[in-house]
């Protein structure tokens, strides 16, 4: 009885996410501006070490670790809009060969997750890598470089003309 008590409860709550899937959109929207400009701050930061070949301090790990929580954060909502999006839906009523030859379909159900995971992942393993580097060139180089490289991707794959109307 109480399996079946929780079964009900999760119906109910993914039918209420299905209704609050704008809400749900609009924030991945906006998080997504923080992401980029820890991002690009991250990013920035480390290259600016790099440069001036300063030690890796307390102030540049919490800048990457920003960073890191807000690419993460980001890709919990993401996941989250991918199963509530009417282009999933699409996409299953086409077929999948259809959904591909569709370029708008194909860009929300493949493209921009794939990409944009691949992005994140790359993000991970830079601040995993810099965790584990010895010296404070090491640290920026691998937060600069890893960083920068799931920012293009990032940047490859937002649906810009749905993001900036």
């Amino acid at each position: 009885m109480q399996f079946l008590l929780h079964v009900l409860l999760i119906f109910a709550f993914l039918n209420n996410l299905k209704t609050m899937y704008p809400d749900i959109k609009e924030l991945h929207s906006y998080w997504a501006y923080g992401v980029l400009i820890f991002l690009l701050l991250a990013i920035l930061n480390s290259v600016v070490g790099l440069s001036r070949k300063k030690p890796f301090g307390k102030n540049d790990r919490s800048i990457a670790l920003i960073a890191l929580i807000f690419t993460h954060v980001q890709v919990l909502i993401g996941i989250i809009m991918y199963f509530l999006s009417p282009y999933l839906e699409t996409a299953k009523q086409m077929g999948m060969g259809a959904a591909m030859k569709d370029s708008t379909v194909r860009l929300y159900v493949v493209e921009h997750p794939l990409i944009n995971i691949i992005a994140v992942v790359l993000i991970t393993i830079g601040w995993s890598k810099h965790k584990k580097a010895e010296t404070s060139e090491a640290k920026f180089k691998k937060i600069a470089v890893l960083y920068a490289i799931g920012l293009v991707l990032l940047l490859s794959r937002i649906p810009w003309s749905a993001w900036l109307s």
